[in-house]
């Protein structure tokens, strides 16, 4: 953050923390040589019964609603002693041997599981066969469900386990742990949060500039798609012809967990320059200037939640309290980034060069005035000029590029495809809320991350609002996107054009 005016030296940054982990030990990660081996031995068999002391055993089924929960003591040592590894590698560790060590007791399960086959296939009365199941779905819970369930009930528990699921993921992503029960244990766990994430326990909260000093410092640190330059900027945000939400959990009302910035415009906005510009807005609003809501960015403050269906929740209530604001506001749209267009486009660029004179992407007539503008070989060329912004600088390239790119794009978000769904993940965002893939703008944001990720091409996803419940169910149901005109002609084009 920087450039704070001298009139708003009083709003001082406030950091916000996650609670501290306790101090870790001195020792094992200053050694080296057998010390370090004995060290990591040392910690390995402190891990092993930290796990056998902490992870309650399953209970009998008979006695499952009558076995006495753990000792509150049990789960706080858990607690502790993973807020004492500082290393990312550590808890890893940890976090493997719980998967590995704590999951489901497979002998068990096959046991029940013939037990049910051998009722279905005798004559038997139904309350037997549902009981049987139920021994099969218990035992079918892992044993470390039961140590997330008690540590849920401590105080701060909660936050610690959206903590806990953010360090999985980062060990996930670092493949410093991997394997099936891994990833079994992050489903178990992202399960148990969209539980208690649930919309019926968030609350929608709004941000002005009075909101608190520390509200304000989050939501400007967590902003992944706009990043906030400084005080003025954040003002401007909060400021008249913008509103900016958030969702809460009922058990720390104030502190942000997705938050949804919206621009209250005369139309739907085709370039993000013009939302986060730098001059400021009208001190006030006038209510007939505003036809178009834009939702122009969306941000998760916690990574634990990655999956947890907030997002989708936050946009639907903003648009309820929009509509109850403005009663007349009908269009609704986000301006939506494109990230990985340009890392998808220069995989095509780098496959199509290694085939010397294999042309797929552009017409010859395009290939010449590509060429005019760079000097050089289409393909070679156009891989250095998209990895930097250089090429914004010349006209005549900008405008070579506009037709090839635009049906590239419009490919990509509607024809590139993971599981049968868009590929892009924004793009699937929307998609599943029941937006339709409405507008692909050309030069929409000429920042540096806008050129690095997209080619600062952005795209409107619109929401008609009587049609998203609809939209929602055939694409989650048959994988069909709903688009435009614009968008349907830009991919007839990429086809006809294209040979891919």
């Amino acid at each position: 953050m920087r450039g704070f005016g001298p009139g708003l030296a009083v709003r001082r940054l406030l950091p916000l923390r996650f609670p501290p982990r306790p101090p870790q030990p001195p020792g094992p990660r200053l050694l080296s040589g057998p010390a370090a081996v004995a060290a990591d031995g040392a910690l390995q068999r402190a891990m092993d019964e930290l796990l056998h002391r902490a992870v309650p055993p399953t209970p009998v089924y008979e006695l499952r609603e009558k076995t006495p929960a753990p000792a509150e003591s049990q789960c706080a040592d858990f607690v502790s002693f993973y807020g004492g590894l500082a290393e990312v590698g550590q808890r890893a560790e940890l976090l493997g041997r719980l998967a590995q060590g704590f999951g489901v007791d497979h002998g068990q399960v096959a046991e029940q599981s013939a037990g049910v086959l051998q009722l279905r296939q005798q004559p038997r009365e139904a309350a037997v066969l549902l009981q049987a199941e139920d021994r099969l779905r218990f035992a079918l819970v892992p044993r470390y469900r039961g140590l997330f369930h008690h540590i849920s009930k401590l105080d701060g528990g909660v936050r610690f386990l959206v903590q806990l699921r953010a360090d999985l993921l980062e060990a996930q992503a670092l493949k410093l742990v991997e394997g099936p029960h891994v990833r079994e244990m992050n489903g178990v766990l992202k399960g148990m949060l969209s539980e208690w994430f649930s919309s019926g326990f968030l609350n929608l909260e709004r941000v002005t500039w009075h909101s608190p000093c520390e509200v304000l410092q989050k939501i400007s640190e967590s902003e992944a798609v706009h990043p906030v330059k400084n005080w003025m900027d954040m003002k401007r945000r909060v400021g008249p012809y913008r509103r900016c939400y958030f969702s809460s959990h009922c058990s720390t009302p104030g502190e942000p967990l997705v938050v949804l910035h919206v621009a209250l415009t005369s139309d739907i906005s085709n370039n993000i320059q013009a939302i986060v510009k730098e001059c400021p807005p009208s001190e006030t609003e006038e209510r007939n200037r505003i036809a178009a809501a834009i939702f122009y960015s969306i941000s998760l403050t916690q990574q634990g939640l990655q999956g947890v269906e907030l997002g989708t929740f936050l946009i639907k209530r903003v648009v309820k309290e929009l509509q109850r604001e403005f009663p007349h506001l009908e269009a609704f749209s986000s301006l939506s980034p494109i990230p990985g267009f340009t890392k998808w486009l220069l995989g095509l660029l780098s496959s199509q060069t290694k085939d010397h004179g294999r042309n797929e992407l552009f017409t010859d007539l395009e290939c010449k005035d590509i060429t005019e503008a760079t000097g050089g070989p289409t393909h070679e060329t156009l891989k250095i000029l998209l990895s930097s912004s250089e090429w914004v600088k010349s006209e005549k390239l900008v405008h070579a590029l506009q037709a090839p790119l635009m049906r590239l794009c419009a490919w990509y978000l509607y024809g590139e495809k993971h599981r049968g769904y868009a590929l892009n993940p924004v793009a699937n965002f929307h998609l599943q809320n029941g937006a339709v893939l409405w507008r692909i703008n050309w030069m929409a944001d000429s920042s540096p991350k806008g050129l690095a990720g997209s080619c600062g091409l952005m795209v409107n996803y619109r929401y008609y609002l009587e049609e998203t419940g609809a939209n929602s169910t055939t694409y989650l149901g048959t994988k069909s996107i709903k688009a435009s005109e614009q968008v349907l002609s830009l991919v007839a084009q990429f086809q006809k054009n294209s040979k891919l």
